[in-house]
Order: structure tokens, then sequence, then C-alpha cells
């Protein structure tokens, strides 16, 4: 059986990145207002792996938030240090950080390897010069590329984020960056839609009409297009939508775009919609019991049981059940 996985979130702020993005307010982002100090970090490992319940399980320390290895070396080592003990008892498998493209060299490198970093994410967000001009990214594609090449070179696990409708985007654009990310080699990725933050250039640009957010069924729909590609050339998909901080819950940070606590199921839940609407043609129908494979039960039925909602207009009942011998998004359907 395969273990459970967990990351423990460290974040760290607006460390190092002297870019300012047009998206990025890095601190409403986060949640975090502060650098951590060691005794916070120490304490929140701790209070994480005290509420783990798995005994079989896999647990890395991810230090998010900001540009990692754009730190001086020295607090670089710091930071690493401090989480060494867990690696040594075992208790912590590995550490994942997360950094801009510009940021990875041969020194940075050994360093990471030398202090038990296996994986590295990148913020690519965009492989079209144009967005990442417009989006004041600082880096250009090719940086991306090749900083991607050298950590798969050094063998780390690579990551590559992306980011959909940023200034100057569009759905061809975003699945050119989905298709290069796969060509790339990425082990994992990322899918974040552009939302308007309070305080950054995008939302002078919002209130200026020079910059319209994609809306939440926009966003929906270019991830569902982008999520199969990456399920097809076996990427691990780590996440599909801005993670639910509690500014963006309230919407007190939020100024506007594609923000939802349940993107990623509202994705799944088109994707299966999907493959079900051709249901909607059978010619006799009575009831309909379909099998799907074991963990897609709550994505067939969708979010707010849409898809069930969408059959019950035709079919007298309808019956969701899981299938252990199915796979992917196989169903089967007996209707009568």
């Amino acid at each position: 059986m395969n273990p459970k996985h967990y990351t423990i979130p460290i974040f760290i702020p607006e460390m190092a990145c002297p870019f300012q993005c047009v998206f990025c307010n890095q601190q409403k982002i986060t949640g975090t207002q502060l650098i951590p100090v060691d005794d916070e970090i120490i304490k929140k490992i701790e209070t994480h792996l005290a509420s783990f319940k798995e005994q079989n399980r896999r647990v890395e320390i991810g230090f998010f938030g900001g540009s990692f290895t754009g730190v001086p070396f020295e607090q670089q080592k710091h930071y690493l240090e401090i989480v060494q003990p867990f690696l040594r008892s075992g208790e912590v498998a590995a550490i994942r950080v997360s950094t801009r493209p510009d940021y990875i060299g041969e020194k940075q490198l050994a360093l990471l390897k030398e202090y038990g970093v296996q994986s590295i994410e990148l913020g690519a967000q965009s492989f079209d010069e144009e967005v990442l001009r417009l989006s004041f990214r600082g880096h250009t594609a090719q940086q991306t590329e090749t900083a991607a090449k050298a950590i798969l070179k050094e063998k780390f696990k690579l990551g590559l984020q992306m980011m959909i409708g940023l200034p100057g985007d569009s759905l061809q654009e975003a699945l050119k960056t989905a298709k290069r990310i796969i060509e790339l080699g990425a082990h994992n990725t990322r899918i974040y839609p552009a939302v308007v933050i309070k305080d950054t250039v995008m939302h002078q640009w919002y209130e200026q009409g020079k910059y319209k957010p994609l809306s939440l069924s926009e966003a929906v729909e270019w991830a569902k297009q982008i999520v199969p590609l990456f399920e097809k050339a076996g990427l691990k998909i780590l996440r599909v939508g801005l993670h639910p901080s509690e500014g963006l819950l309230s919407g007190d940070e939020l100024v506007a775009g594609p923000f939802h606590p349940s993107f990623k199921e509202l994705v799944l839940t088109e994707i299966w919609g999907d493959l079900l609407k051709p249901l909607l043609k059978t010619k006799k129908p009575g009831g309909v019991l379909i099998r799907v494979p074991a963990g897609q039960l709550n994505a067939a039925i969708g979010h707010q049981a849409k898809n069930r909602k969408m059959l019950l207009e035709l079919f007298r009942a309808v019956k969701f059940v899981e299938d252990e011998k199915l796979d992917g998004r196989e169903f089967r359907v007996v209707v009568g």
C-alpha cells in the first residue's frame, strides 16, 4: 500500500525576490506577515507531525512563499540546518523548496543536495515571453528551461508551476505552457488561476480597466483542458487552484478573479460531466447505474451533485458506485 504523502509548509514571504510581479503580494497570498523565527518553525513541524494519524506515511518539509535559492547562502544553510534533526530521526523524508528560475545555478544546487532537498519547484507561470513581460516576472522562458534542465541533471525532482489568465494570456498560450512543462520532463506541477489581490499592480490595472481577470467559468474551462494533458503524461498535479488562505476566503484581500475554495472539484466535475453527457441521448431511459473507479465517486457525481442532477433530467433514478476494477476515468453504465 502506498504511503500517505504530507508536506509541512514553511512560508517565507518576500524573503529574497527583488521583483514585484503584477499579481503578487506575498504577504496576502500566504497569509503570513513576518518571516518565521527558528522556534516557530520547529514548533510548526512538531505540531504537524503530531497531527498525522497514518503510520504508513511520507513527510516532506517545504519552504514556500519566497525565492529560497535567492536568500544569502548562510541564511539558506541556517534554515536547512534547522530541519536536519527531523531528517536524521526519519520523521521527515525530504525537503522541497520553491524558487525562481533565474535563481538556479551549480552552487545553489550543490547546497540543496547536501542538505537533503529532493524536490525543487520553479514558478514558471508561463512559457510565453509576452505574458512574462507583461507580468513583470523579470525572467525569460529560456531561463526557466535552462534551470529545469540543470535541476533534472542533478537528479532532483522538478516541479513547474503555471498560472492561467495573466495579462496577455490566452487558452492557446496556456495549453502551450502545459505542453512545454511536459516536454521538459517535470515530475509535478501546480495550476493557479490568476486573481486580483489588493495592493498589487494588477489591482491598479483592474481599477483602471487595463486588466480583466478570467471569470470562474472561464478558468474552470481552461483548467479542464489542461488537467488531462498532465494526467496523460503522468505528471503529479499537486494543486489546482489557490490555497484558501484566510484573506482569500473572507474576501478581505481578494479584489476580483476566479477564486473558489473548491476550484479543483469544479474542474473535475466538468471533466466528468463531458464524459457523462452522451448518456442523455439514451433512447429508453429508466434508471441508470454508473460504475466509476475508486476515488472518482465525488468528482463523477459532481460539485453540489451537478452531474447527478444533469442525468436526473432524463433518468428516473441515478446511482453511482465505485468499482475497483476500473481505472482512470473509465466507467460502466447499466440502464434499466
